[in-house]
């Protein structure tokens, strides 16, 4: 298979095992909302943060969907869209790498980019996602004239998607339009209802599908050349029964199916799409205008209508959704009208500026974009992170910096899959989830930071750990420095003993 090369190839395909394992902060003032409903926004350069949610989400997203820089060679206000061109090919890759490994069996990825590196993104995706997972290059009609200042201007930008065969199989179907539904007509007053036909032939030449076929007037038909008759004579004769066959007004017509608009179960989306279905830049401009004011808006913002296409097409309410290029927010704002949960990663201030304020409005009840669609009215919630510092040092330690509550978030969440909810109150027990107990000793939790005091998991500290566990009474996960309890006790306490940096280190 061809594969790209540039000058620092060598380096960059190995960047994404490099970057080095941090730790996810909550920035508690700048959550809003429910902060169980499972959604994220994390400042910070994305080739970061996606190495630190891999412990949390590998595997498990359903649609990845980013709007990198296209490297135009344009100045932007809010990121820097000017990378030469073996840069911007090393800054692309390792994210690549981290969110493939990201994305779920039946998970999609969906990748806005326009012609000037849109044939390079292609076969960089074909090399990191696989050739045979690539599934097709939407089109999107992006201007709603031609750029009056150029001959030949682009009028479209391309939507890359790749899945494997079970995320295809599990795309849905968009629902018809108020114009395709006009299309359904009842004019022979059928029981059924309303109705629209299609033709009943296929393409090529199959033996057992080649009958001759008398219509009600009279009128005898054999497929027209190079096709054949949509099904066996069997199943023509069953439709012709329950009166789903249509040979026109007079009954002479070449036969068609009849297709109920009771029974419509949607359309399956082509490739090209046009801004009269998903919106435009104009249309996008104008929703962040309102948004933040003219003056405060977002210089390249995508229409919350084309954002929605993708995630009704990729997922169901309740999926996990991720924007690694966030930008204004317009993906987490769809996903959030949409009942879908997000990650959102953004590297600039406008994390705060635009993208929590964004949701927080959307959350408040904000009835811009798809809202109307999508019968949007208030709720839900977000939790806002910055990135910690590296969790351990060159040497394969924990840095003596990371406090007590932030280790024990990491381990939470890395072993529950849920957001720790610090209590007003730090004991070594830091919870129970799903009949299982955790608790970390260290940093001097229990007021002991001697060689072998309260980091070290004896019969005196699990006493301690049992007495702050409450209710709870199932088996139970224990980090600490080293163990003085032996093989036999572990096993009659219902006990995992994991040693920390070593075991933290393992889920890396």
């Amino acid at each position: 298979m061809p594969r790209l090369q540039w000058l620092t190839r060598h380096d960059d395909v190995r960047a994404a095992a490099r970057v080095p394992y941090r730790l996810l902060e909550e920035v508690k003032g700048l959550g809003y909302g429910d902060k169980n409903a499972g959604n994220m926004l994390i400042q910070g350069d994305n080739l970061d943060a996606l190495k630190a949610l891999l412990p949390y989400y590998a595997g498990q997203v359903k649609c990845i969907y980013i709007d990198p820089p296209y490297n135009t060679g344009s100045a932007f206000e809010h990121y820097d869209d000017n990378l030469e061109h073996s840069k911007w090919l090393a800054m692309m890759w390792p994210r690549l790498e981290l969110l493939r490994e990201l994305l779920a069996e039946d998970g999609s990825i969906w990748v806005s980019i326009d012609d000037d590196e849109a044939h390079y993104m292609k076969v960089m995706l074909d090399e990191v996602f696989g050739r045979k997972n690539f599934i097709v290059n939407a089109l999107w009609q992006k201007r709603t004239s031609p750029d009056g200042r150029i001959h030949m201007g682009d009028a479209h930008d391309h939507i890359l998607v790749y899945g494997s065969q079970s995320a295809r199989n599990a795309f849905n179907n968009l629902a018809l339009t108020e114009e395709q539904a006009k299309a359904y007509k009842n004019t022979d007053n059928d029981p059924k209802g309303s109705w629209v036909s299609t033709d009943f032939t296929a393409q090529g030449y199959r033996p057992n599908q080649m009958y001759e076929i008398t219509t009600p007037g009279g009128v005898t038909y054999i497929p027209p050349e190079g096709r054949c008759w949509g099904n066996i004579e069997e199943n023509f004769r069953r439709l012709s029964a329950e009166g789903r066959m249509w040979f026109g007004k007079d009954g002479k017509s070449r036969p068609r199916v009849k297709n109920y608009f009771s029974e419509a179960k949607g359309v399956k989306s082509w490739s090209w799409w046009s801004n009269k279905e998903v919106g435009h830049n104009q249309e996008a401009k104008k929703e962040i205008n309102t948004l933040f004011g003219a003056t405060n808006a977002f210089d390249t913002p995508k229409p919350e209508r084309l954002i929605a296409r993708i995630f009704q097409i990729s997922t169901n309410p309740g999926d996990l959704v991720l924007d690694s290029f966030l930008g204004s927010g317009t993906a987490a704002a769809v996903a959030q009208k949409m009942a879908r949960r997000y990650i959102g990663i953004e590297m600039g201030e406008h994390a705060v500026t635009h993208c929590a304020p964004r949701l927080k409005k959307v959350i408040d009840g904000d009835q811009g974009g798809v809202s109307e669609a999508q019968d949007w009215q208030s709720g839900g919630g977000f939790r806002f992170y910055r990135l910690g510092p590296p969790i351990f040092t060159e040497d394969g330690q924990l840095q003596p910096n990371i406090r007590f509550p932030v280790l024990a978030a990491h381990i939470w969440f890395a072993e529950a899959a849920t957001p720790w909810n610090e209590p007003k109150t730090l004991t070594p027990f830091i919870g129970a989830s799903d009949g299982h107990g955790y608790a970390l000793l260290y940093n001097g939790i229990l007021g002991d930071k001697s060689v072998s005091g309260g980091n070290v998991l004896t019969r005196k500290t699990l006493a301690i750990i049992r007495s702050a566990q409450g209710d709870f009474s199932g088996p139970l996960t224990v980090y600490g420095e080293r163990t003085a309890l032996s093989e036999a006790t572990l096993k009659s306490e219902e006990i995992e003993f994991k040693q920390t940096p070593y075991d933290v280190k393992a889920r890396k």
